[in-house]
């Protein structure tokens, strides 16, 4: 029998006294403006990856005031590799929400929290539990997964009766005292102890009380969700040189990279052709190098870089949403992480220390990368 869901936090709490994360870098200073800051780079990004991000992000725009008035370019520059970017777009138009109506103070209401773009319940819950220890539940793929299996809920966490389920058990839950140590330990034990993959039962307070553990089914619960075939994709971009410069677009807000910079982007060669011979006067590229693999969450891109070498930059104008970026200063745009590897071999070396294109076949899938 499952432990009673007002119960799971005399479980819990004893545990995360001696084994819990107590040096995470936002917990040095658990404001709402860095709970907030560390919630939203948390989504869909693991603990390790998103330290130094954060580090560097609250280190440059220490509070809200601070990201309101920053560049959109420079907020995505320091999110740059993290992936997901509609998060930072988010997270400095709610910035100016908050300057513009509430003061420059993230409210403290959950619903108010809710009105501002990018969070949603479960952001706002951790916000105010953790930063100002009030009772609301959240509900992160940690938590999801912890409650999930002590509680055996069949259904799919993306359905909507496993969403009211999950919720529902959430809310049973979360306590009245050490709100705070409580939501923490949940997410800490999702993410080090009941993993989504070989969870350690032998170590976890709750095996006990697991109904999962007891019904054999620890390893396959949460229940996956349906997720519809891996595709592959295929683009060309033409990264054209010009003395010491390199032109770049913003893409639109919408989609992959949303907001960033990179080189103009054909999804077929002969629109890569057609620009060259409009854009440039050129029927060819100065040479190809070998693709790169990018790994997205739900397909792999595959990048063939198309190299053009204009000589000096006098006369070459960059129009609409466009700029010719110094080679030297490129950290100072917001890329995303593979344009950034192709520029950074390409300022070291103008030839290029990446390969030359070569035939097709038997490169090694690399593993997914955010963005």
């Amino acid at each position: 029998m499952s432990v009673a869901p007002p119960a799971l936090a005399a479980k819990l709490l004893p545990w995360f006294d001696v084994h819990g994360r107590h040096d995470l870098p936002w917990q040095a200073d658990l404001t709402p403006y860095r709970v907030w800051v560390s919630e939203v780079m948390l989504q869909q990004t693991q603990v390790e990856t998103a330290k130094p991000y954060f580090e560097r992000f609250v280190a440059r725009f220490p509070d809200v005031a601070a990201l309101a008035a920053a560049p959109q370019d420079e907020v995505m520059r320091l999110w740059s590799g993290l992936g997901y970017y509609a998060r930072a777009r988010n997270l400095h138009r709610a910035a100016a929400e908050v300057t513009a109506r509430h003061d420059g103070e993230l409210p403290d209401s959950l619903a108010a929290l809710m009105a501002l773009p990018g969070i949603g319940r479960s952001t706002a819950g951790a916000i105010l539990a953790l930063s100002r220890g009030e009772r609301h539940a959240i509900l992160d793929g940690n938590v999801k997964r912890v409650l999930a299996r002590v509680y055996l809920v069949e259904e799919t966490a993306d359905s909507a009766a496993g969403f009211r389920k999950l919720w529902s058990l959430a809310e049973a839950a979360t306590p009245v005292a050490r709100v705070a140590a409580y939501t923490q330990a949940m997410m800490d034990l999702g993410a080090t102890v009941c993993t989504r993959v070989n969870p350690a039962c032998g170590r976890c307070p709750l095996a006990q009380d697991c109904g999962a553990l007891a019904a054999g089914r620890a390893h396959t619960l949460p229940a996956p969700r349906r997720r519809a075939p891996r595709q592959s994709r295929r683009t060309h971009m033409l990264f054209a040189l010009a003395g010491g410069r390199v032109l770049l677009e913003r893409r639109p807000s919408r989609g992959i990279w949303g907001g960033l910079w990179a080189p103009p982007e054909f999804a077929l060669a002969a629109q890569a052709e057609a620009s060259l011979a409009t854009r440039f006067g050129l029927t060819k590229p100065t040479r190809k190098l070998a693709p790169v693999l990018h790994a997205f969450t739900h397909f792999d891109l595959e990048i063939e870089p198309w190299i053009v070498e204009l000589g000096g930059p006098e006369g070459r104008v960059a129009e609409g949403a466009a700029r010719w970026q110094e080679l030297a200063a490129i950290e100072d745009v917001g890329l995303p992480a593979p344009v950034a590897r192709l520029l950074e071999e390409l300022r070291h070396d103008a030839n290029g220390p990446v390969r030359e294109a070569r035939p097709r076949g038997g490169r090694p899938r690399q593993a997914p990368v955010p963005g």
